[in-house]
């Protein structure tokens, strides 16, 4: 997949680990919805998948064309954090392994 700019071959060993990571997840499982959270103070550009469950991941992205690209080769529904918010399932999700 040719989602990420022309790079060393240890950017590119770090991009195909994200790519593998999310296509993990996402065969692994069921209602995976992405969401991309915007660059912060604190925190990268990054391309969050949650699952129906509520489960979730997240890795760096290099953009938000990038982040886009990747959702549909993945199949997934894309949305932005920041006109969508969080889904509620993730925030409960949370809650729950809080309460292990």
């Amino acid at each position: 997949m040719a989602l990420f700019k022309r790079s060393s071959r240890q950017q590119r060993t770090k991009r195909d680990a994200v790519i593998a990571h999310f296509t993990d997840f996402v065969a692994t499982r069921k209602g995976v919805e992405a969401y991309l959270e915007p660059e912060s103070p604190r925190e990268p550009l990054s391309l969050l998948l949650v699952a129906r469950d509520g489960e979730f991941t997240r890795r760096q992205v290099p953009d938000p064309h990038t982040a886009a690209r990747l959702a549909t080769q993945l199949g997934l529904p894309f949305y932005e954090v920041l006109r969508t918010g969080y889904p509620q399932r993730m925030r409960d999700w949370s809650k729950r392994r809080e309460g292990k």
